[in-house]
């Protein structure tokens, strides 16, 4: 008979936290969350505009046509496919579903680093507790980056981009960021150099 009243009292507690939980989670309102996550678009646009000025520009001693396939080929390598090419203009994009580049594990790294700081900003918006629980969500979205390639007298200089394009609604019910999360971008970008790198150093670049 005891275990039983327990098991009931285990019971009643989590209703009452449910209720709880659904309680708070309905005083959020949309409105609301379309404030915080214009503040992460604020607050994620200086990071990635300062990662991009700090990794997003390289110059290589290659010729430019070289440099094109052998960023073409490295992004493939890495899942990527190719959207749009125009190798006398220098411009390449290429498209994959998120969170590619990166692999699951590289993205849940990222994702670890830059939830705590995605909670502190939505967080006055929603409040602490419903902040808890938004999480970055990869799922629905493509991760689409552009490189450039320009003649210089040192080379061939490369530069990239990164954005997200949805293919799929959220389906926390969340307003989708316009950026991707600072560190992926980083760790991205880095990933994609090395890539690059290890291509160079391969040889004839192939057509």
């Amino acid at each position: 008979m005891k275990a039983w009243t327990m098991l009931g009292i285990r019971y009643h507690r989590m209703a009452v936290w449910v209720v709880l939980m659904l309680m708070l989670g309905g005083c959020v309102t949309d409105e609301d969350k379309i404030h915080a996550i214009s503040a992460v678009n604020d607050s994620f646009r200086i990071d990635y505009e300062k990662i991009l000025t700090d990794k997003g520009t390289r110059v290589f001693k290659v010729r430019r046509d070289d440099a094109f396939v052998a960023m073409r080929v490295t992004m493939a390598g890495l899942g990527m496919r190719t959207e749009s090419q125009d190798a006398s203009l220098g411009h390449l994009v290429v498209i994959a579903p998120a969170p590619l580049p990166l692999d699951d594990g590289e993205w849940l790294q990222a994702s670890n680093a830059d939830t705590p700081l995605l909670r502190k900003i939505i967080g006055p918006y929603v409040g602490g507790f419903s902040a808890s629980f938004v999480h970055f969500e990869p799922q629905g979205l493509n991760v689409v980056i552009g490189a450039t390639f320009v003649e210089t007298d040192a080379g061939t200089e490369i530069s990239l981009t990164a954005r997200m394009r949805e293919v799929a609604p959220p389906r926390s019910g969340w307003p989708r960021r316009e950026y991707l999360l600072p560190t992926a971008v980083s760790s991205g970008l880095d990933k994609i150099w090395r890539a690059f790198d290890q291509e160079l150093r391969s040889g004839p670049q192939r057509p």
